[in-house]
């Protein structure tokens, strides 16, 4: 009898990754909804009926504001500490049911039953069901990905949080044109509808291939493998890619563990873990005190203070056209970003944000209404910049540049530090306006300035890169003693067999995994001999690593 190709919600092939990429994305599309939902809500008379603590209290506002990235940070940590265990699916089925739970507690604050600590609650609730989300989808991207379209696919994760954002904008608008209880209740509720469609879904979607390997469930994954790719099952293409897998497992060491210890993530030597995890978490950071926070958050207040005062309706609109400009440039990244590769975009991007930042506070200096407007210039091409760049690359380059035994855990640790400082940047921008003015503005133009030399020197281009040839890259670099961005100009595009080869050139592994697999016949017995010489490879890498370091 033929062998079939297996399914997941009737679906296999490119309509199954189509299906993995739809979901994930609207975990990400729930994120920016989430993001900018306070945004238009926060300053409103309706709002501050409700929680009269919010009126004309800017530390106030920050606080419930930002509150919400405490409970991203709180979910971040909980995906570092048992996310290995849990896997993608059952995290992501969670992160969206706490969301939900969260936002349910927030309309349902009223006058007379401590409206804000209730409310408060629910954010930090609804927080901590995002960062469970945005700890675990990229990762679950990657590993589900194609070579190919991997970075486009994450790229349009990190995108769409800019159509969330300007969804949220938008509905704020029109709700501020409804009853008083609609202004504020319906813009929070409506999310509730993505949390919906990403837990029904991953329901019944597949997990990580490379999870289920980890945890040597390894007919579950050859099964997912097929179905993802649309091969058949117990195909050779599908054996190749799970023994290209097993390679990495093998090499990164760890093997057999169901949780990677957090010491993983400290060590060096050729899988050099800690030089990736503080790579992927840097451009998160990055990405925060860069300012883009200080834009997005506080662009419409701008413009009430110093470009229209007096004109609230007009300020709102004008950051909902931001937030379109914000969306279109998202979307550039998704035509350009194998092409031109992730150094480049992270180069220009600096370059751009850093001038832009340069326009805001130089037009803020005469403090005139009429050069005021070309800071408002230099905070559209600021967005612009970061749409296009710093939006989607600090979500893509953590989830591929980590190993496959580390990735949980530090994407986990970047989306830590993300949340973290930008809760720092929500804080303190307010402040910063109010008491040093244009000042702010400079401070971001030097801090971006900052950036430049870090990406030039440290940071190697992984475009077009499987997840494994990128283990190679720092195998190379450790080995050959040479930066790890030369490793990678230097390194050709390689092929599965290559990357075979070029893992046991520079001692990643010790056997192929494709041998015991085509010794022993495909299928169980294959794996119990590419288990008995991965746990071979463990102690020896692990033993080799330990004496490197």
């Amino acid at each position: 009898m033929a062998a079939s190709i297996p399914s997941y919600m009737g679906l296999s092939g490119r309509p199954l990754s189509l299906a993995v990429s739809t979901v994930a994305t609207t975990g990400f599309l729930l994120f920016g909804y989430d993001q900018g939902v306070m945004s238009g809500i926060i300053g409103s008379k309706h709002f501050a009926n409700v929680f009269e603590e919010v009126r004309d209290n800017s530390t106030m506002q920050g606080f419930v504001t930002a509150i919400y990235e405490i409970g991203c940070l709180i979910g971040a940590m909980f995906i570092l500490g048992v996310g290995d265990l849990l896997g993608r699916r059952k995290a992501m089925i969670l992160g969206g049911f706490i969301m939900i739970i969260g936002t349910i507690i927030q309309v349902t604050s009223f006058p007379g039953h401590s409206p804000l600590a209730q409310f408060i609650v629910g954010r930090t609730i609804t927080g901590v069901g995002n960062g469970i989300n945005t700890s675990t989808i990229p990762t679950y991207q990657a590993e589900c990905s194609r070579t190919s379209n991997r970075g486009l696919l994450i790229c349009i994760e990190g995108g769409i949080i800019a159509f969330g954002t300007v969804i949220a904008y938008w509905i704020d608008y029109g709700a501020s044109y409804g009853p008083e209880d609609l202004t504020w209740r319906f813009p929070i509720a409506f999310q509730i509808i993505f949390g919906l469609v990403l837990c029904i879904s991953m329901v019944f979607l597949p997990e990580s291939p490379r999870w289920l390997l980890t945890h040597e469930r390894y007919e579950d994954a050859e099964q997912v493998i097929s179905a993802l790719r649309g091969y058949e099952l117990g195909s050779v293409e599908t054996h190749t890619e799970r023994d290209i897998i097993l390679d990495s497992i093998r090499a990164s060491g760890f093997t057999g563990q169901k949780s990677t210890p957090v010491k993983a993530l400290l060590t060096g030597g050729k899988t050099q873990h800690l030089r990736r995890m503080l790579l992927g978490s840097s451009s998160q950071l990055m990405q925060q005190v860069g300012g883009c926070n200080a834009v997005i958050y506080y662009f419409p207040i701008l413009f009430q203070t110093s470009i229209t005062p007096g004109q609230d309706n007009l300020a709102l609109l004008m950051g909902g056209v931001n937030m379109i400009v914000y969306a279109i440039f998202a979307t550039t990244s998704w035509f350009i970003i194998e092409r031109a590769g992730r150094r480049k975009l992270f180069l220009f991007g600096t370059i751009g944000q850093c001038l832009s930042m340069v326009i805001t506070f130089t037009c803020l200096i005469p403090g005139t209404q009429t050069a005021a407007k070309g800071a408002a210039v230099g905070l559209f091409t600021y967005i612009a910049s970061f749409g296009a760049t710093w939006l989607p690359l600090p979500w893509l380059y953590p989830a591929e540049i980590n190993p496959i035994k580390t990735r949980a855990k530090a994407n986990a640790v970047s989306t830590c530090t993300n949340w973290l400082f930008n809760f720092l940047i929500v804080m303190v921008t307010p402040i910063m306006i109010t008491n040093i003015g244009w000042g702010t503005y400079l401070f971001f133009a030097v801090v971006n300035a900052c950036f430049l030399p870090i990406i030039w020197f440290f940071y190697p281009e992984t475009a077009r890169r499987s997840l494994e040839e990128i283990d190679i890259i720092f195998a190379k670099g450790f080995v050959e003693n040479m930066s790890y961005v030369r490793a990678a100009k230097e390194l050709p595009l390689l092929t599965p067999v290559e990357v075979e080869q070029e893992a046991l050139k520079y001692g990643l592994i010790d056997t192929a995994a494709r041998g015991a697999a085509h010794a022993h016949g495909h299928g169980p017995a294959g794996v119990v001999e590419e288990k008995a010489l991965s746990e071979k490879s463990e102690i020896e890498v692990g033993s080799h690593e330990e004496l490197e370091n």
